[in-house]
């Protein structure tokens, strides 16, 4: 999210206050820190570092260009660092496990064809930088822009010839399908189980959703509608769950860069769970579907024909020979997920003096109203 969509108020770009971190400190850090990692003699340098805002506020992405000496000659590579927040920053998620998103992506890139870029090293202890962080290869590749929505227009993905974004499209839910394929999850990603209550993964799922709720909540920030929501999953409980699969938690495209319209690399794995199929198809589709909700909400006419619920579930199905269920209530949760974390960057916003309080918490939902209509049953109809 959580990888998390950025739904900017007005149509004007947006630019929100992600870090308060000193990036020159970071640099130095980050070049004792490799002096340390590589062989004696090696010299590292960070020659260049730049943050990105491509993609979601979770976690703090720094490109780096790291050169040194290897083997007495001398080698350069393109690097990514995924940082966790500051506490002072008002964090999205109530907990960062960085070991754990290295390790899932280490596995997926050993154990499937899910494109993942390539891992590197891992660093728990806060004390090289300031905060644990690890490493990954740089993947070139061009990602569906947040801000403004790539819904609203004038970008390369909104533009495209129709079916080159359904090539996009299905090459998306092939590797969904790709992922899902992984063989003994439970036994391989044990460590994904979330430790919130629940006799099933589903259970212990949504529990850990309203875990997250109740912190995003905290300081003022009780949402009405989404309580409400979260006791119409109750009130509307799947018959059958489904077996369990390797979910990638964040799946929407935002989250992907892609070579031409192929995925490159998966990215965003913060979220990563062990649950039913569906949880990743119903976000891959709503988190879509919010971004048309936006366009509509400007007047703009969106994308009405891309990652259409029965399409992708079809395409799905004609991969995998499973059938999907319950994607209402599926993407009813996706839907109160999202909540959370636009109370979340709301509460942010607040922090850094871009926002005033606002008069009522669900104000700050920029999807209420489409949330409302679920409720009510109304909106995946």
């Amino acid at each position: 999210m959580t990888s998390e969509a950025d739904a900017p108020a007005s149509r004007e770009a947006v630019g929100m206050a992600r870090s308060s971190r000193d990036h020159a400190q970071v640099r130095a850090g980050l070049e004792r820190w490799l002096a340390g990692r590589l062989p004696e003699g090696a010299a590292p340098r960070i020659t260049g570092l730049e943050a990105t805002s491509a993609t979601g506020m979770s976690n703090e992405t720094l490109l780096l260009s790291a050169s040194w000496q290897e083997r007495g000659e001398a080698r350069s590579e393109r690097l990514v660092a995924r940082l966790a927040p500051d506490r002072a920053d008002v964090p999205v998620f109530p907990r960062y496990d960085l070991e754990r998103q290295f390790e899932v992506i280490r596995l997926v890139g050993e154990v499937s064809e899910v494109p993942v870029p390539p891992v590197w090293w891992s660093e728990p202890d806060p004390e090289a930088i300031g905060t644990p962080f690890f490493v990954m290869g740089h993947v070139d590749g061009r990602v569906p822009p947040d801000v403004m929505p790539y819904t609203f227009g004038d970008n390369w993905l909104h533009d495209a010839a129709p079916e080159d974004q359904r090539r996009l499209q299905d090459a998306t839910v092939s590797a969904l399908a790709r992922l899902h394929a992984i063989e003994r999850p439970e036994e391989r990603f044990g460590f994904l189980r979330p430790d919130a209550p629940g006799d099933t993964p589903l259970r212990r799922r949504v529990a850990d959703a309203r875990a997250w709720y109740d912190f995003a909540a905290a300081d003022g920030f009780r949402s009405p509608l989404v309580e409400r929501g979260f006791a119409w999953l109750d009130a509307h409980w799947p018959a059958r769950e489904g077996e369990t699969v390797l979910s990638w938690g964040d799946a929407r495209i935002g989250n992907v860069l892609y070579q031409g319209f192929t995925p490159a690399a998966v990215l965003d794995w913060e979220m990563a769970t062990l649950g039913p199929r569906e949880l990743d198809l119903a976000w891959l589709i709503y988190a879509h579907r919010i971004f048309e909700d936006l366009a509509g909400a400007f007047g703009l006419p969106g994308m009405p024909g891309f990652m259409r619920g029965d399409d992708v579930a079809a395409r799905y199905e004609a991969l995998t020979g499973h059938g999907l269920a319950d994607l209402a209530f599926y993407g009813t949760l996706a839907a109160l997920q999202y909540a959370t974390v636009f109370l979340r960057t709301g509460a942010r916003s607040v922090h850094f003096g871009e926002a005033e309080p606002p008069a009522e918490v669900d104000d700050l939902l920029h999807n209420r109203e489409p949330l409302e209509r679920m409720l009510t049953g109304e909106y995946w109809t």
